[in-house]
């Protein structure tokens, strides 16, 4: 019989997520980060139909009836611990973007980034401040270890916000994602504790 090492604890324990509401975060720029609310049905739904949103993401809603379900499951989500969504937004207003952690995996301590800013609030630095702002909150609050943004390769954007917020470049991940117009490789980056 060999001797094998234990199986290490969960890096967050189970329902160390769940116990708690989803927090509303505040930006310096004056936003906030808040949960979704049903009454933002109709943000998702434009967002769905922005075409520089549409083609990096594949998963829009096209009405809100189907907006609304979306919202629901970010809530049912996270009381799974599966994933944390914001809504970007003015403090008592609309929203303006979206930004959470998907893939959620406490176990081994990890995440993946998704984020989208309308039209009326990009090139402002809102999404830096964003990525920044719940990539605190995932390593310092929530204790996850290692935090993932991919994009596709042709996205110059978000190539520029992970940068800015201190995710380093590790690689490119051959025919990785699919999008409209075919399968794009993507850039990873990641974020890990004591990076910041």
């Amino acid at each position: 019989m060999t001797n094998l090492p234990p199986i290490p604890a969960p890096v967050v324990p189970e329902g160390e997520m769940a116990r708690r509401a989803q927090p509303v975060l505040g930006l310096p720029c004056g936003l906030e980060l808040r949960p979704w609310e049903l009454s933002d049905a109709d943000v998702l739904v434009a967002a769905g139909q922005d075409p520089a949103i549409r083609l990096w993401n594949r998963l829009g809603v096209e009405a809100t009836d189907q907006a609304r379900k979306r919202i629901e499951a970010m809530h049912e989500r996270w009381r799974a611990e599966l994933s944390a969504i914001w809504a970007i937004a003015r403090p008592g207003g609309e929203a303006v973007g979206l930004i959470g952690w998907g893939d959620i995996d406490l176990r081994n301590g990890g995440a993946e980034i998704v984020y989208r800013i309308l039209p009326p609030a990009r090139g402002g630095g809102i999404a830096v401040e964003a990525v920044e702002r719940v990539g605190r909150w995932a390593l310092d609050d929530l204790g996850l270890h290692r935090l993932r943004l991919c994009h596709s390769v042709a996205n110059q954007a978000s190539c520029r916000v992970a940068t800015k917020a201190g995710y380093a470049l590790e690689g490119t991940l051959r025919s990785a994602l699919l999008h409209a117009d075919g399968w794009h490789d993507e850039h990873l980056h990641a974020l890990v504790q004591g990076d910041i």
